[in-house]
């Protein structure tokens, strides 16, 4: 074997020959670490078989074959069993990702105590807290009593071993930057290390059947930190988010091969550590009754599960040449979009506001159907007009003031009027399937503009 230095950046896991200030592959700076690498100086190694036997020919199947749906494990947590799919999956790997202090050692806490009581084999191993600290935690969650085998470790192949010889149905490491491979010449939580652990891992519960959780650690940019490679190791991502100040946190998967991707589950915090939240839309609007100005309440779908969010607009006057625009919880170029079509295509002008957009009870939107309740707000805080009571807005907007139609709009309509909506400002579609709300169609974002008493 001879061993080669490479540098390898700790952003995005590009391999570079030698040291430069910036990575050219993802522009960061300062994030070049010398690694050594090891190769095989054999040419042709595998030509042959060892030992002069023949390799088993590769088996191939049908396309067409049925299988049966993999077998799941309930975690006890509803919420936490919708993002998985309908529970965890035998042999499978998940990556959890999230801010410090967002709640993920407590969810996984929760989650192994409450897989123990259901009579799995749970074995909890952290690598970043003592397991004194461990213990405190269990008490305050009141999941001591759940039979939760503890270790606090970081050397991979102790870990290993010893998950040999306890053969658990769970696993959850906490977290997969703090452990360390022997035979990696890296500190723990470079790239080297943590994907040459990841793999490990993620080998050991594909050979023993096992579900191993992992904790990843984020960047600044909420990205799970370390190689992207792992995120295609596991067989499911999700990242647990939740704004500071904000008793509500968000699980949402973006990865998994079991179950819907984009899928959420919604807790709140409280004392005894977090609880389910079986009906969000009821949190996210808060109290019922007149919205006043600038609220629009968008009928949104996150997954499989509708939502109801209340978003809330401001536009005052600047105090500069150059106006403000500050947003929470959506994308400012789409905010930025929406601003340019109503200048445009309605004669709106904001040049001398200043436009603040906030979406309310900490939950980030992604789903172009907001487009049309953005508009809506913007209007309502422009003309100081309230939206009539009882209604909701989604619909996608097009560059030319086209309102184009938003998917599953059945599923909207009928959380709407189970929680007391009576009317909605929606894209033409057809009349069935409305739950009882009655649709007043907005073709283009023009009609909406005169709805509000904003054009003539």
């Amino acid at each position: 074997m001879a061993k080669d230095h490479v540098f390898t950046c700790q952003a995005c896991g590009a391999i570079w020959p030698k040291w430069a200030g910036k990575c050219e592959a993802c522009g960061e700076w300062n994030t070049l670490v010398e690694e050594t690498a090891s190769r095989s100086v054999v040419p042709g190694a595998l030509a042959a078989p060892t030992g002069g036997k023949k390799s088993k020919a590769l088996a191939f199947v049908d396309l067409a074959g049925e299988a049966d749906p993999p077998p799941r494990l309930a975690s006890g947590i509803s919420e936490f069993d919708r993002v998985c799919g309908g529970g965890l999956v035998p042999a499978s790997a998940i990556l959890i990702g999230g801010d410090p202090g967002v709640g993920k050692s407590t969810l996984l806490l929760q989650a192994a105590a409450s897989l123990a009581r259901g009579g799995a084999s749970v074995a909890y191993v952290t690598g970043e807290e003592a397991e004194a600290q461990v213990q405190e935690r269990a008490r305050r969650l009141k999941s001591a009593d759940a039979n939760v085998n503890l270790a606090a470790e970081t050397d991979l192949r102790k870990i290993l071993e010893g998950l040999k010889t306890l053969k658990p149905d769970v696993v959850i490491i906490d977290s997969i930057q703090t452990l360390w491979a022997d035979g990696v010449e890296a500190a723990p939580g470079t790239v080297a290390q943590v994907r040459a652990c990841a793999h490990e891992l993620v080998r050991f519960a594909k050979k023993s059947g096992c579900v191993v959780i992992l904790v990843g650690h984020v960047t600044k940019d909420g990205q799970i930190a370390g190689p992207r490679v792992v995120e295609h190791l596991v067989d499911a991502v999700i990242y647990f988010e939740g704004e500071r100040g904000m008793p509500f946190r968000i699980l949402r998967a973006v990865k998994n091969r079991f179950g819907p991707t984009d899928e959420i589950g919604v807790f709140e915090m409280i004392d005894q550590g977090l609880v389910e939240t079986p009906n969000p839309s009821a949190l996210f609007l808060g109290g019922a009754g007149e919205r006043p100005s600038g609220a629009a309440v968008f009928a949104g779908v996150e997954g499989s599960r509708p939502v109801l969010v209340e978003i809330q607009a401001l536009a005052a006057p600047t105090a500069y040449g150059t106006p403000r625009r500050a947003v929470v919880g959506w994308d400012s170029a789409r905010l930025a979009m929406i601003l340019a079509v109503l200048e445009t295509r309605c004669g709106l002008s904001f040049s001398g506001r200043d436009v603040y957009l906030s979406v309310a009870g900490g939950l980030r939107i992604t789903e172009p159907a907001a487009d049309l309740a953005v508009a809506a707000a913007l209007i309502s805080a422009l003309v100081d007009q309230a939206l009539p009571s009882q209604c909701v807005v989604f619909g996608e907007v097009a560059l030319s003031g086209e309102v184009r139609p938003a998917g599953r709009t059945d599923l909207r309509l009928k959380e709407a009027a189970k929680l007391g909506f009576e009317r909605a400002f929606a894209p033409p579609q057809k009349k069935n399937g409305t739950g009882g709300v009655e649709i007043t169609q907005i073709k283009h974002i023009a009609d909406l503009a005169a709805a509000l008493g904003a054009v003539d």
